[in-house]
């Protein structure tokens, strides 16, 4: 008896539609994209199936999401670059400056379906979280929101954060084999806000970095920069 072909998933779909709209040229650079509220009425979905779609298209560089101007249509022949990943620790030494971390969260937790998904785990799964604020001089340049498989850094919970970095122990006892990210402005949640010592309304880049080693997904994390402390700078040559 055929197996019968396993379903589509509903977020799947709804990448597919605006991928489609966008490789036809129906939906042109700059324009805006449905937001999340007219995908969950079109498609029948949860917010969260609506968000994740656009989140992925963002990370493939289809559309671009500013908070408060919502989603629109990537501009073409955007120029991407290989990003290093870096210890933010080296980066601040590199400057002649002082690098010191304020640990907020070191726990094991159980994932939610976003995370899970995110590290390709089931949802519930056990996972290490951990938050941490980088300061440069006294000043905080980075929040960082991490989660890591426990299957790539079994001990990374034992690691002193205030002596060692996160990038720095994973690079060192999960050495990466891919990498992925995606670089958004965006404005600060108010827990984001408070951690950094800024206002609610002061521009920040995001980025959302996922790294894999070997058959792992090693860890996702979100880390956002005040706008008016950091900024990233890349060279490219034809």
């Amino acid at each position: 008896m055929p197996m019968e072909k396993p379903e589509t998933p509903v977020y799947e779909q709804v990448k597919a539609f605006i991928r489609g709209h966008i490789s036809s040229g129906r939906w042109k650079p700059g324009d805006p994209v449905p937001s999340e509220a007219a995908l969950m009425a079109q498609f029948g979905v949860a917010r969260m199936t609506a968000n994740r779609a656009l989140r992925e298209l963002a990370a493939e560089g289809m559309v671009t999401r500013v908070q408060g101007s919502g989603t629109r249509v990537a501009e073409l022949h955007r120029i991407s670059s290989q990003l290093t990943i870096r210890d933010i620790h080296e980066e601040v030494v590199e400057r002649g400056h002082i690098h010191t971390t304020r640990v907020v969260l070191v726990v094991q937790e159980k994932s939610s379906a976003d995370v899970a998904a995110s590290l390709g785990l089931r949802t519930g799964a056990p996972v290490f979280h951990t938050v941490l604020v980088h300061l440069e001089n006294g000043i905080a340049i980075q929040y960082e929101d991490r989660y890591v498989n426990p299957a790539a850094a079994p001990d990374y919970l034992a690691v002193d954060f205030k002596q060692t970095t996160p990038t720095h122990h994973l690079l060192a006892h999960a050495p990466l084999t891919e990498a992925s990210y995606s670089i958004e402005a965006c404005l600060p949640t108010a827990v984001e806000a408070k951690a950094l010592g800024i206002k609610r309304t002061e521009p920040c880049l995001a980025m959302m970095r996922r790294t894999v080693s070997g058959a792992h997904v090693a860890s996702v994390a979100r880390l956002v920069y005040p706008g008016t402390r950091y900024s990233f700078a890349g060279q490219f040559q034809a």
